[in-house]
């Protein structure tokens, strides 16, 4: 029997009311292939149904239910219980057009069948959105990473450990990550299965679950791990991610043009653009300099490029300025190594890390070069200096009183205050080009230095002081976030998150 043929079968079943079921009554004489057991979760206004075709291993739902989102959700769940790693994976296809454009199909991992509990999901909306949706806590609420693809022919979620993330497939592809992944830790044993909401409480909607597959413990070969580098956006309203590139291998530290049109980022010694909104990463010309690091950054006009490199010098990081459109490179600093970081509102000025002696400072120079004044005198690392916005300020991360944390200063050197005194080690202040908010990296206090793949989280707090909340919750560190990476209205945050997966 072909797929359509099947489908229309299971829709006259549903008609007729052969495998209808409310929350008060279960039909536990539908067989259900791989799970052990449906229901209705939450308040929904039409109960829901499942219909089972073990051919293909596919299974038509019936979900009603308001929404999944905010604290609590609706809709209609087919599940087994299970422990450990895993995986489920299915192709997606909608019944019937006209629907909420945000009805939801999804792969659905939840902590218990209680409408507000912990979930994670890979989820296909009715207008094709793609994205992985989650709530980390009972009763919290729920975020977002939106995928750049639409509509996926086959979809997978993997939990692996306390990490969960997606894959994809169109048409004649294999499944292949579409990046991004978040941190959510279930309690064994948990709710893996298939879910469908209507986002309309008065309606059900239809959708088909074909070819699905569930496998327990990690997917894929044996052999040492492979990084994968998700180039990401968030808007500070909303904290739900956006991806706009993801690669295999390391890039880092994205910038933001001054039109808001294209982001910048380091790879393998070279700087790229790409695209807000996706695509293919060109690289910039910067002549000789080929060893470019992550610190690297747009003149306040966006007509120059200061950059990070290398590839003189016996391999000492030196700053260089070049047009943003690429050319020979023009050296700023006489001594190495130096690390750019931050260039004053007026253009004049660039500030950054340099170690001299064997210490670890904030220093200045103007951008013509000449000779550089040193900022900072505590012993330990001060590094990350970045203007504020009217170039009163400089903000930097010091490690002088026993852990990294946020300071400022005004933008000779005097006044010296911190910013945070918190459990956490800070990094990387970023002000934002409105001048209301700081972003910064943050490690657990026991991390030293700013190494990769580590659980980190991007926080954000108001300049004029207050509690900070947390933007995004990743794998990452060194290379997420070492540049301003700011969007020029001050709405949206450019990072690049990690994963380490199979070969």
């Amino acid at each position: 029997m072909a797929m359509n043929d099947r489908a229309q079968k299971f829709a006259v079943l549903l008609s007729l009311g052969c495998l209808f079921q409310s929350t008060a009554v279960l039909c536990q004489e539908v067989p259900l292939g791989l799970f052990e057991g449906h229901s209705d979760v939450g308040v929904v206004g039409v109960p829901g149904a499942v219909t089972y075709d073990g051919g293909p291993q596919s299974y038509l739902i019936a979900g009603g239910g308001e929404n999944m989102w905010f604290a609590e959700d609706a809709l209609h769940f087919v599940w087994k219980r299970m422990s450990g790693d895993v995986s489920l994976t299915a192709d997606i296809r909608w019944l019937g057009t006209g629907g909420n454009a945000h009805r939801k199909a999804c792969l659905l991992i939840r902590q218990s069948l209680n409408p507000q509990s912990a979930y994670a999901d890979a989820v296909v909306h009715g207008d094709g959105l793609t994205s992985l949706q989650y709530r980390q806590v009972p009763g919290g609420i729920t975020r977002e990473i939106q995928s750049n693809v639409t509509a996926p022919r086959r979809i997978r979620i993997e939990k692996q450990g306390d990490f969960v993330s997606m894959s994809i497939a169109g048409e004649n592809e294999s499944l292949h990550a579409v990046g991004g992944s978040f941190k959510i830790r279930f309690t064994e044993p948990f709710y893996v299965g298939l879910g469908v909401c209507a986002h309309d409480n008065k309606v059900s909607e239809k959708a088909v679950f074909s070819n699905v597959e569930i496998t327990s413990g990690r997917a894929g070969p044996a052999g040492e791990p492979v990084l994968e580098s998700t180039l990401e956006v968030v808007p500070i309203a909303s904290v739900d991610r956006r991806v706009v590139y993801r690669t295999r291998g390391h890039i880092e530290a994205p910038n933001w043009s001054r039109d808001g049109k294209s982001l910048l980022f380091n790879r393998e010694g070279r700087i790229y653009r790409l695209p807000v909104e996706g695509g293919e990463p060109k690289p910039i010309e910067t002549g000789f300099a080929t060893r470019n690091n992550n610190d690297h950054g747009l003149s306040p006009d966006g007509t120059q490029l200061a950059i990070s490199d290398q590839s003189q010098e016996g391999g000492k990081s030196l700053i260089y300025i070049v047009p943003v459109a690429g050319g020979t490179p023009r050296r700023v600093t006489r001594l190495g190594p130096s690390y750019w970081h931050g260039w004053s509102p007026d253009g004049k000025t660039l500030a950054y890390c340099a170690e001299r002696n064997g210490e670890f400072d904030v220093y200045t120079i103007p951008v013509e070069g000449g000779a550089e004044t040193r900022l900072t005198t505590a012993p330990g690392l001060d590094d990350g200096p970045e203007y504020s916005p009217d170039g009163r300020y400089i903000y930097f991360n010091s490690v002088r009183t026993g852990t990294m944390q946020i300071w400022r200063m005004k933008a000779d050197g005097s006044e010296q205050q911190p910013v945070t005194s918190d459990e956490y080690n800070n990094w990387f202040p970023h002000p934002s080009p409105d001048g209301r908010w700081i972003v910064f990296l943050s490690y657990k206090k026991g991390v030293e230095g700013h190494p990769a793949n580590k659980d980190v989280m991007l926080q954000l707090m108001p300049t004029d002081g207050g509690k900070s909340q947390v933007l995004a919750e990743l794998f990452g560190g060194q290379g997420t976030i070492n540049v301003p990476s700011w969007s020029p209205d001050s709405r949206r945050l450019a990072f690049v998150s990690y994963r380490l997966t199979n070969p």
